[in-house]
Formats: C-alpha cells, sequence, structure tokens
C-alpha cells in the first residue's frame, strides 16, 4: 500500500510500445492549462542518462559523486546513483522524494505491480492481454476499439486526450473531496 502521498496518486498501466509516454504527453498541457500542478513519476526498465557526455554534471557524477544535484534558476534535478540495488525503484519510496506542497497530482508511468489507481491503456492490433483482469486498481481502460470488457469499469477512448483529462480531473478533486471529509471527522 502506498503511504507517501497526501495528494492523489494515477497510473498508466500497459505494455511497451502501447503508447503511455504519447499519451501523458497530450494529457500534460491540457491539465496545466487548467492550473494544475502535476508531478510525473516514470519507471524506466533499463539504465538511463538524463544528462551526457562533456556535461560537467556526467563529467562529475562519473567520477565518483554517488549524488549529483544541477541547478539553474529555471530547474535543479538530483541524479543518484545506486549501482548497489539489486532490486526495482519502489513507488513509494520516489514518491518521498516529491515535494507534494507543490503538487495537485501525481501521474505515474509503469509500475503496473503496484497497487495504486491506474488506468489501462489497451491496444487489441498489438495482442496483448489485458491487464485489469489480473489487477482490480486498474479503474479505467483507454482503447481504441470498442470491446466488451469482464467487470464494470470506465472505458475511454485512447485518442480522445480532452475526454482522458477530464476523467483525471474528475478523479482528481473526488479524492481530493474524499480527503477534505475524512480530514474534518
Amino acid at each position: 500500500m502506498l503511504t507517501n502521498t497526501d495528494c492523489p496518486l494515477l497510473g498508466f498501466s500497459a505494455y511497451s510500445g502501447t503508447g503511455k509516454t504519447t499519451l501523458l504527453s497530450q494529457v500534460l498541457p491540457i491539465l496545466k492549462s487548467q492550473g494544475i500542478r502535476v508531478a510525473v513519476i516514470k519507471h524506466a526498465h533499463h539504465t538511463f542518462d538524463i544528462d551526457h557526455a562533456g556535461k560537467d554534471s556526467h563529467t562529475l557524477r562519473h567520477a565518483g559523486a554517488s549524488q549529483m544535484l544541477i541547478a539553474s534558476s529555471k530547474r535543479w534535478a538530483l541524479m543518484v546513483e545506486t549501482p548497489e540495488a539489486t532490486k526495482p525503484p519502489v513507488l513509494n519510496e520516489l514518491i518521498a522524494q516529491l515535494d507534494q506542497s507543490q503538487l495537485d497530482i501525481i501521474l505515474v508511468e509503469g509500475f503496473k505491480d503496484e497497487a495504486f489507481p491506474k488506468i489501462e491503456l489497451h491496444r487489441p492490433s498489438l495482442a496483448k492481454p489485458f491487464l485489469y483482469t489480473q489487477d482490480n486498481n486498474i479503474i479505467a481502460i483507454a482503447t481504441d476499439e470498442n470491446i466488451q470488457l469482464q467487470r464494470d469499469i470506465t472505458l475511454l477512448d485512447i485518442n480522445n486526450i480532452k475526454k482522458i483529462s477530464d476523467f483525471i480531473i474528475n478523479y482528481m478533486q473526488l479524492n481530493t473531496l474524499n480527503e477534505k471529509q475524512l480530514n474534518s471527522k
């Protein structure tokens, strides 16, 4: 169970190549235009770099810095080396790194095996099985075809970014309202 979040958390789960990043990159400007402050946590299944050879931060990190924080007047980034890690990252630990006082919602790409509310992206043309049949945390399915589902769950058109954005906003407002009601008791 995820316990390190004070704001609504919603994930996007799907097999690789389904379009999670593409969908999020289309939803984010709509949420931002509504004044919603969003953090995104993305799970990567491989080694990655956010800085590149020739950059000072890259040079210093490869010289032995176990943590490298680079900052300017416009942004900052913290890179933490975890060569001793033998397990995948834990979402709860990553959430704890965010400044939630500056957020309205956390959107998560990946982490499909963790227990938190998610939208499944499903494209029948990819011939992959559904995730929702094995994961009761999936609250909606975004797809590009009319499909029959085995349980009552919200069905969204993966190509209707406005409707998906509206779903996220409604989910966020319901979650925020429920949290306020719990705190007032």
